[in-house]
């Protein structure tokens, strides 16, 4: 049964497995670990574990039956497939010096995820590389993958902790479980269906190096017995570094599997157990009622997170406003984001306050123009401040989409604002202002800030502001920061083409691991208050890689923004400044073609252009170290037109 209900979480992070022992009686070991120990799914081996290939007779043709754990009739297909996942044997060792023990090795692995495929199971357990070599196993494990059909492959991997102060940095390197994960999946092409299952141990590397495999496919983490404490009541528990990892993974839907003898044989039965109490108590129900309580003290997935839940890590191209006309659901999306707009309220309210004294306040009319008005929700905004502070506005409504203009004039009607509120059916680019504007509003931010060509529709509308007047926002910096984000990469691979590699995404990051903060781009004012201000172009970048990070890889970058509305009212997506609650955008990912692998400690340097055509603005970046990259060019999807 599920470890518990959590408010909006479907994820199957609610299933915790336990790892098992050989057991050809397969319906005995389901009902156990099932019926009596609650756990929603064993990892069992698949074959019994003294099996080796060249101690089989040959002499008799035909008679050698794989000793595997029963027939495939004694469950049924969606037991196999739903609560069991197969356990590879752990002896097996594809790179190990002894032919018969390679060989063997070989045949076995083939055999036993053959037979996994035979009774539908979704996914097996591989065992942990064995030395510093894995060439020959992730060679068999990718020429399986190549013939296999929808079967997940979980690569066992140690969370092992190197010993810094007694290691040199090759012996610290060689020591990190993330390399021999990293040297197996390069060395396996096909791995789209490879994943992880991090063996958690006692000690825990550092919060850095942890952060590194929330951007990698870890399906699974296997909590042994051993890394719990005991409590005051003689029950286990988890140390304050284990809670917080197993709360990390909950939110990264990654299923625990509970591994090991029990250690705490006096735990007391849990009062809410309703099996029967003359039956036998598995041992290891304790830890689960322990993992199944640290899962129901999580706050509920708060109402932002479940809107944006069907956007994590799908990638999204950029919504192009001058080029084409938004459509009424991609409007309402927006609309509902309550935070910007109260943010865009209070920067109107003090911008108000500024520009008409109390004593003015009745007679002086302030000229507003919302520019890409939309279907009013900057409008609304800017009339609610004006009744807040008691200043008088005329607004203008610029928007040039004609469906929008449509609605505009409803709402209009229906608020009674047709002595306040000019609608304006036309292009702000092309607009002849008839007087000039006190503030100019407008929401024309992208993820990246200006990746919507805020700077070049704002510096032209320039010409009908007041030399004095005030934009609002008043400026807007672009951040980029090195991202390990395996999913990403390969959902860009999978198109198996340059120009996916090339293009900007939107995405809601979820699944990546950030490698450094990250450092500011590139910066507009408005008004500018010269011809060059925001004419920029280039920006070169260096990230430090934190030395207790270990070795990492870079699968792309990425983009945010962080606005200033007016003074101190902000506004934006930037990691350590971000506004609370606010979903109208996502971060932009710039992939790279081939990941770059950084090592703790290094530098990372990177070179970010912003290039301006007569007719589209497109970016382009590339990495010179530790390594260098071709050059990567958007301007192949012809991003961002309409100038």
């Amino acid at each position: 049964m599920p470890l518990g209900e959590r408010s909006g979480d479907k994820s199957e992070s609610r299933y915790c497995g336990v790892e098992t022992d050989f057991n050809d009686d397969m319906p005995h070991v389901l009902h156990f670990n099932l019926y009596t120990g609650s756990f929603d799914f064993v990892v069992a081996p698949l074959m019994d574990p003294s099996y080796r290939p060249s101690l089989v007779q040959k002499d008799v043709v035909g008679s050698g039956v794989l000793p595997f754990a029963g027939s495939d009739l004694v469950l049924s297909p969606s037991q196999w497939s739903s609560h069991v996942v197969g356990k590879i044997s752990s002896w097996i060792d594809l790179d190990s010096e002894d032919e018969t023990l390679r060989i063997d090795s070989e045949t076995t692995l083939k055999q036993e995820i053959a037979w996994a495929s035979h009774l539908s199971l979704q996914a097996c357990l591989l065992p942990s590389p064995k030395g510093t070599s894995c060439a020959n196993y992730a060679r068999c494990v990718n020429q399986i993958l190549q013939g296999a059909n929808n079967i997940q492959l979980w690569l066992r991997i140690p969370l092992v902790k190197p010993d810094v102060d007694s290691m040199d940095e090759k012996s610290v390197t060689l020591d990190d479980s993330w390399e021999s994960w990293n040297s197996f999946r390069l060395l396996c092409e096909h791995h789209s269906q490879l994943s992880v299952a991090l063996d958690i141990l006692s000690t825990l590397p550092s919060t850095n190096s942890l952060g590194r495999w929330f951007g990698e496919p870890v399906r699974a983490a296997i909590l042994n017995t051993d890394c719990f404490l005991t409590n005051s009541h003689g029950c286990p528990c988890l140390s304050k570094r284990h809670q917080r990892l197993i709360s990390g993974f909950f939110n990264h839907s990654i299923q625990i599997i509970i591994s090991g003898n029990s250690v705490h044989p006096n735990a007391s039965m849990d009062a809410n157990d309703t099996s029967d109490k003359n039956s036998q108590r598995h041992p290891l129900r304790p830890y689960l009622d322990y993992v199944g309580y640290l899962y129901q003290r999580m706050d509920p997935l708060p109402e932002q997170e479940r809107f944006e839940l069907g956007y994590r890590d799908f990638l999204q191209s950029p919504l192009q406003p001058l080029m084409d006309n938004l459509e009424a659901q991609t409007y309402e999306t927006f609309e509902k984001d309550s935070v910007k707009y109260i943010h865009y309220q209070r920067a109107v309210s003090k911008a108000l306050l500024d520009r008409v004294p109390d004593e003015e306040a009745s007679a002086k009319i302030i000229v507003l123009m919302v520019v890409g008005a939309g279907r009013g929700p900057l409008v609304r905004a800017s009339l609610q401040a004006a009744e807040e502070t008691g200043r008088r506005l005329k607004v203008y409504a610029v928007e040039k989409n004609p469906n929008a203009v449509v609605t505009l004039h409803a709402l209009v009607k229906l608020e009674g604002w047709e002595d306040t509120v000019t609608i304006v059916s036309c292009d702000m680019r092309h607009w002849n202002a008839a007087e000039k504007a006190d503030i100019l509003v407008s929401e024309l931010l992208g993820s990246f800030g200006d990746n919507e060509l805020s700077p070049e529709c704002l510096d032209g509308a320039q010409r009908f502001l007041k030399q004095d007047g005030i934009s609002i926002p008043s400026s807007y910096t672009s951040f980029l920061q090195p991202v390990t984000a395996s999913k990403l990469y390969n959902d860009v691979k999978a198109h198996k083409d340059l120009v996916h590699f090339e293009t900007a995404y939107v995405v809601k990051l979820h699944n990546v691991a950030r490698l450094a903060p990250s450092q500011s781009v590139f910066t507009f004012t408005h008004p500018k208050r010269s011809e060059h201000e925001n004419n920029q172009r280039y920006k070169k970048l260096s990230f430090e890689i934190p030395s207790d990070t270990g070795s990492a890889m870079v699968h792309g970058f990425a983009g945010y923004f962080d606005a200033t509305l007016y003074k101190d009212v902000h506004l934006g997506i930037e990691p350590s400044t971000a506004t609370p609650n606010m979903f109208s955008w996502f971060a932009i990912f710039f992939p790279l073609r081939a990941p770059i692998c950084v090592s703790p400690g290094s530098t990372l340097e990177v070179h970010f252009w912003r290039c301006c055509g007569s007719t589209k603005v497109w970016y382009e970046w590339g990495v010179t170290s530790p390594s260098s990259t071709p050059i990567h060019n958007s301007n192949g999807r012809s991003y961002w037109v309409g100038l």
